[in-house]
Parts: C-alpha cells; sequence; structure tokens
C-alpha cells in the first residue's frame, strides 16, 4: 500500500467558508497517483499545488506549508499509511482524512487513534469534499473544545494558587479565610496589581503586612 498526502494550507482565516475553495498541497509518491488527486481536487475549485514526496520528507513538506488539513490515500500498505498519518499529525497537528478504496473497520480505528477526522472514497469527488467539510468541521469544534479545557484548567490553577496563599496568610497573620482574601484584594488594588499575581509573590516569601509579634 502506497500512501499519497495531500495538506491543505490556508491562505486566510480558519474559518472562512470551505466553499470559497482552500489552498491545497496535494503530494504522492506516485507522479500519476498526484496528478489524479490534483486534477480531482481542482474540479472541486480549489487551488491546488503537487508535490512528489516519499516518507520520511513529509514533515519538511507539511511544515514549510503550515497545512489545515491532510490526506492520506491508502493503496497497498496500512502500516506504510500509519506511519505517514502519525507524520502529519505529529509535525502539523491538522486533522486527516484518509482515502480508502475499502472500508476496513480495523485499519478505520488504527487511523482515528493516530488523528484521521474523516475518510472517503478514491475518484468521488462529491465524498472527498463531504469528508474535507466534515474533518474541517469537527477539528474546529475539538480545537474549541480543547481551548474550553485549557481554560477551566487555567482557572482551576489559579484558584489553587489563591488558596495556597491564603493558607500561608492565615497562618503568618492569624486571621481567617474571608481576611486573607481580603488581605490579598485590597492590596491588588493598592498596587493595581492582580491577586493571582500578588498569590504568586506570597508563595515566594514575599509578605505582604509584617508578621506579628510572638
Amino acid at each position: 500500500m502506497i500512501p499519497t498526502l495531500m495538506t491543505i494550507a490556508s491562505t486566510g482565516e480558519q474559518e472562512r467558508r470551505i466553499a470559497d475553495g482552500l489552498a491545497i498541497l496535494a503530494a504522492n509518491e506516485e507522479r500519476a497517483a498526484l496528478e489524479r488527486i490534483c486534477a480531482q481536487l481542482r474540479s472541486l475549485g480549489h487551488e491546488v499545488t503537487g508535490r512528489a514526496v516519499s516518507l520520511g520528507a513529509v514533515a519538511d513538506e507539511v511544515a514549510g506549508e503550515q497545512p489545515d488539513l491532510a490526506v492520506v490515500a491508502v493503496h497497498a500498505s496500512d502500516d506504510h499509511a500509519l506511519a505517514l498519518i502519525n507524520e502529519i499529525t505529529e509535525a502539523a497537528g491538522r486533522p486527516v482524512i484518509a482515502l480508502l478504496p475499502e472500508v476496513d473497520p480495523g485499519f478505520v480505528r488504527a487511523a482515528a487513534a493516530r488523528g484521521i477526522f474523516a475518510y472517503a472514497q478514491p475518484d468521488d469527488p462529491a465524498d472527498l469534499q463531504g469528508a474535507i467539510e466534515v474533518a474541517m468541521q469537527r477539528f474546529h469544534e475539538t480545537r474549541a473544545l480543547l481551548e474550553q479545557v485549557d481554560r477551566l484548567e487555567t482557572a482551576l490553577e489559579r484558584r489553587a494558587l489563591i488558596e495556597r496563599a491564603k493558607g500561608i496568610l492565615m497562618e503568618r497573620h492569624r486571621i481567617d479565610d474571608d481576611a486573607a482574601f481580603g488581605l490579598l484584594r485590597d492590596q491588588a488594588r493598592r498596587c493595581s496589581r492582580s491577586v493571582v499575581d500578588l498569590s504568586r509573590g506570597v508563595l515566594d516569601g514575599h509578605p505582604l503586612l509584617p508578621k506579628r509579634g510572638t
């Protein structure tokens, strides 16, 4: 099985409509197959650049084009195709579509674990266009979800930092939880700094108030 690679590199924002056409890098180890892929993509209204590349050179090609999406066409070797999918996802971190002459559930599962977002039948432009739209939509949804998770994790980390700082202030100044937070809040206002920033300072050993005498 000789896999082929197509990577989509957008000339504008990720959110532009797919119907307006995408800038696509089509790459294949076989020149004839590459030309067929390019013709198919052009028939869908996309701007296509074709390059003949081999496994191992893909990372440089993908990194240079900063692709938005990749397509791997499976011809004869599942292992080769899976290796190529790995290389694309690791190098570009973009969604991947697999072109499958026959749907093999085992291969689809293995490929999904390595980053494919959709698959399509080769030599079927409508199926490929549908797969592109599905993959891009899923990619944007996944990215939005990951960004939300990152925001939540950041909020939790900030909360934990403030709680630790409050604990230090409670022990240092013999005050309760509310008073410790009030101390952080009031000092933040006076210094025009954030509560989180002041909390980091407390954890680094900077006092907000002098220690009380024992």
